[in-house]
């Protein structure tokens, strides 16, 4: 699959990053015409595409449906599972108590989460033997942001356990590896973050990030519990059968349960639904210096300290090591799908396909969104 469709991810690039003397609604109109042979070959059912600058929306398309069986077109402001996209969003109600001077980064999490200062690392596991250890230090705010704390992910969990039952389910687990001696993706602990928010900040983790971030940004589409309105507009999530056809598959993260159902938790490492346009208000938000409509989100030297290279020499991604909540493109050659941004770039994919990616050297944000589940290999590298 991935060589088969590398000339098209190049014609992609090439409308992306064009700088031609035309029109905007020129510019770009490359962009629909070289992803509409992915919904032709049925790797995917349709997709919205997005280029934005810090000021205003350069390009909105989409092709292909929302539902193959009922045959809705896919509309530009249909609803998206944004999966890991979230991440970046979580970390920001982190930085912005950090701005109140409520935390820090380097806070250990036990501080505000007692449960964590009973945490054990796995030194030895065999099929008759699991030797355990009390780590050298204890976990950091900064080091689940970057995903070198050594957690895992859950075992058991409920549909409707609330954040602090989560975490402490969480703290059950061993670690994986002691903190910050290696890179390890950690799901469970972005949502660790979100309960921190809620200690600190005295209210639920969801309406502070929908008073921080979402109602001064403009970001009226995101949330983590879609209206049976917003249902209505949701693209369906597909994953590839064994005949090679798109099969409708369900979004594990919602336990089965409905994406209306206001009883999940409000889980910050993948829970959010959005549109592309909110996700440009994100990353346009991020472009100004923190700011959002004359109103101050975070500071400058916050967010330069997010979406710079925390990790040093562990190794993450190819190509990308972390911020603090971001990816960060240190070098572009190492991924096809990103090796047209600048080295500096910074932002996030998603499990069911959905990228969004800042380039502040040239100062475009680039917000892509399709529902395709077992994308083969890395969503961040797909070649669609």
């Amino acid at each position: 699959m991935q060589t088969r469709l590398t000339p098209l991810l190049a014609a992609v690039v090439a409308a992306f990053l064009c700088v031609a003397p035309l029109r905007a609604q020129d510019k770009f109109a490359g962009v629909p015409v070289a992803e509409q042979p992915f919904v032709d070959k049925g790797d995917i059912s349709g997709a919205v595409m997005l280029v934005a600058t810090k000021d205003k929306i350069l390009h909105l398309s989409a092709v292909g449906q929302s539902d193959l069986a009922s045959g809705r077109k896919l509309e530009t402001g249909d609803l998206f599972w944004i999966a890991s996209m979230s991440k970046p969003i979580t970390a920001t109600c982190v930085a912005i108590l950090a701005d109140d001077g409520k935390l820090a980064f380097d806070d250990p999490v036990e501080k505000y989460l007692p449960e964590f200062r009973n945490l054990w690392l796995m030194s030895e596991q065999a099929a008759d033997r699991r030797v355990l250890v009390k780590p050298a230090h204890s976990i950091t705010l900064r080091e689940l942001m970057t995903h070198t704390s050594g957690l895992g992910e859950y075992g058991v969990t409920g549909p409707h356990w609330t954040l602090a039952e989560m975490s402490r389910a969480l703290t059950r687990e061993p670690m994986r590896f002691a903190p910050s001696s290696r890179w390890g993706y950690s799901t469970a602990g972005i949502d660790t973050l979100g309960r921190v928010v809620e200690v600190v900040s005295g209210m639920p983790f969801a309406t502070f990030m929908q008073k921080r971030i979402f109602d001064p940004i403009g970001m009226t589409h995101t949330t983590f519990w879609p209206s049976s309105e917003q249902k209505k507009h949701l693209a369906t999530s597909y994953r590839m059968n064994p005949a090679g056809k798109l099969e409708p598959t369900t979004i594990s993260y919602m336990y089965a349960g409905d994406i209306t159902d206001a009883g999940r938790p409000a889980l910050g490492g993948a829970g959010l639904f959005s549109t592309a346009e909110d996700i440009a208000k994100f990353y346009q938000m991020i472009l100004n210096n923190g700011t959002a409509g004359g109103q101050r989100i975070l500071k400058p030297e916050t967010l330069a300290e997010m979406t710079r290279k925390q990790t040093g020499e562990l190794k993450a991604r190819p190509g990308m090591p972390w911020g603090l909540g971001f990816c960060v493109v240190e070098d572009p050659k190492l991924m096809e799908a990103n090796n047209t941004f600048s080295s500096g770039s910074f932002g996030h994919g998603g499990a069911y396909g959905t990228q969004s990616w800042a380039d502040p050297t040239r100062n475009l944000i680039y917000v892509f969104m399709i529902q395709r589940d077992r994308i083969p290999n890395n969503p961040d590298n797909s070649p669609m």
